[in-house]
């Protein structure tokens, strides 16, 4: 018996265009029924998803780690499994999932059936996968756009970070959690829920998507020149190794700043602060590789 999907593709994501003829291919080969839709506005995917919920089996979703986290809300309301088609630019949810990058391998780890629950992040009342942060992430976010990122790719976040920071200057902000209020000077807090963000960074060392903890570093770093010599320890999470780098971890975060700065979330400008963060834990189903270990997700839900 085939299964019924809503195929939801940002044909304006990196690979979105150019792959789609590839992916509708692949799943109906692999007997899947597709009910493809499409919007000009990222904002309505969640709509969609309800709308139609009751005439699907699954999501699938292609496009990159914005697309993604506009459909979060939808999958979160109507709790059908999400299968991913990795289209984007940095695709970090897919690579914590360790799903690969080719559309024909992609395809058949959903249609092997095998789930996993995992947790989301929540801020201001917005679901997102990987990390959510203010500071020096929003001013890269703001350099990004659509041209660098279709013609460069993954460099595009490197040129993009040169040049804020630049730009970067500390600010004031107020961390509690915990129980504890920490007033701290910095150019950037993030919190993650995931593993990877940015296009290959890594939260925290053991950071896992559903180890049920949020991990929050803050960049506690005086000259815009001093992350350069951080960049490393980023790239494999060791960052909370350096004295200038606070980090913490919990399920319950506030921060305040004097005035109200930008919150960036998978990629996306979504809310700003003051800022309440949450774990929601097992929040969603994904079709995840089934031979593959992936860090935090031994078990399935088939197990």
């Amino acid at each position: 018996m085939s299964q019924r999907a809503l195929l939801l593709v940002n044909r304006r994501s990196r690979r979105g265009e150019d792959t789609i003829s590839e992916a509708v291919n692949e799943l109906q080969a692999l007997g899947f029924d597709l009910l493809e839709k499409s919007t000009e506005k990222p904002q309505q995917l969640p709509e969609i998803i309800c709308q139609y919920q009751h005439q699907v089996d699954l999501v699938i979703v292609g496009g990159g780690d914005g697309t993604l986290n506009a459909v979060a809300e939808g999958l979160v309301d109507t709790q059908l499994p999400l299968g991913i088609l990795p289209l984007g630019t940095a695709n970090d949810l897919a690579r914590t999932l360790a799903i690969p990058q080719s559309i024909p391998q992609a395809c058949q780890i959903i249609a092997g059936g095998n789930t996993q629950r995992i947790d989301l992040g929540c801020v201001n009342n917005k679901h997102f996968f990987n990390v959510a942060s203010l500071g020096l992430s929003v001013q890269i976010t703001r350099q990004l756009t659509k041209e660098t990122k279709r013609k460069w790719g993954v460099f595009a976040y490197a040129a993009a970070a040169l040049q804020a920071f630049r730009k970067a200057r500390p600010f004031k902000a107020e961390i509690r959690i915990n129980g504890d209020s920490i007033p701290v000077k910095t150019i950037q807090i993030a919190v993650g829920n995931g593993r990877f963000y940015g296009g290959g960074m890594v939260v925290a060392e053991d950071a896992t998507i559903n180890d049920q903890q949020l991990d929050l570093y803050s960049l506690e770093i005086q000259h815009w020149w001093q992350i350069l010599a951080l960049l490393p320890a980023m790239r494999q999470g060791s960052q909370a190794s350096w004295t200038a780098v606070r980090a913490l971890r919990g399920q319950d975060i506030e921060i305040h700043t004097q005035k109200p700065r930008p919150i960036n979330a998978d990629g996306e400008i979504v809310t700003k602060t003051p800022a309440h963060f949450r774990l929601v834990p097992q929040a969603v189903s994904v079709f995840v590789p089934k031979l593959q270990v992936v860090p935090g997700l031994e078990k399935s839900d088939e197990e």
